[in-house]
């Protein structure tokens, strides 16, 4: 939901995802600087919460990282939510790969996303953007910020992705972004939104 509910067709689409809350953190992100400087390529790292998925406490586990404690570990994993982004939208298919680093925190999440762009972006060119987007066509579902925050800042934010200006830097066409986002009430706020969205334009 606004990046590419638009293009949504009752009578064509009929399996609907939301997909995973890092995708919903990074897609309007991307939306916004792919709409306004153009994406050539595009790496993801997600700065994830800990989930239910990892272990507790040490054990044996096929995959030796996952088999660590995640209370205790800052967990590097994989993450699909890069390429999902093609998915949602189609012209960065194939342009974007990413990974996790899994952190003992219990909630909330953080995208650091490297870009090279079709042109030279400033800064204060990115931010004005990502406001004017947040302020208009990605308004609750983007949010732009210029406070100088910490994860524990966006606990319960219903936004899939809160943009930090504070954190933009560049080196001509070649930039990096990051973006809060609450992985368990941000997402679950689109999943309620998306049925609502449904329920009026119909299966």
């Amino acid at each position: 939901l606004g990046v590419n509910d638009n293009v949504y067709d009752p009578a064509k689409h009929h399996v609907i995802s939301n997909a995973s809350c890092t995708t919903n953190g990074l897609a309007p992100v991307a939306k916004v600087l792919h709409e306004t400087f153009g994406i050539e390529k595009g790496l993801l790292t997600t700065i994830h919460a800990y989930t239910n998925s990892q272990r507790t406490v040490d054990t044996a586990a096929k995959d030796l990282r996952d088999a660590r404690a995640a209370a205790q570990n800052i967990v590097p994993s994989a993450t699909g939510a890069a390429k999902a982004v093609g998915l949602v939208i189609p012209e960065l298919q194939g342009k974007f790969t990413g990974m996790a680093f899994r952190v003992p925190t219990p909630t909330v999440s953080v995208v650091d996303f490297t870009a090279l762009l079709s042109r030279d972006a400033s800064p204060a060119d990115i931010n004005a953007a990502m406001k004017s987007y947040a302020d208009g066509a990605m308004k609750g579902y983007l949010q732009y910020t210029e406070d100088q925050t910490v994860s524990t800042d966006y606990k319960g934010n219903p936004h899939s992705s809160i943009f930090s200006a504070y954190d933009t830097i560049g080196l001509g066409n070649f930039v990096k972004v990051v973006a809060w986002y609450d992985n368990e009430w941000g997402y679950s706020n689109r999943v309620a939104d998306l049925l609502h969205f449904l329920a009026q334009k119909g299966l």
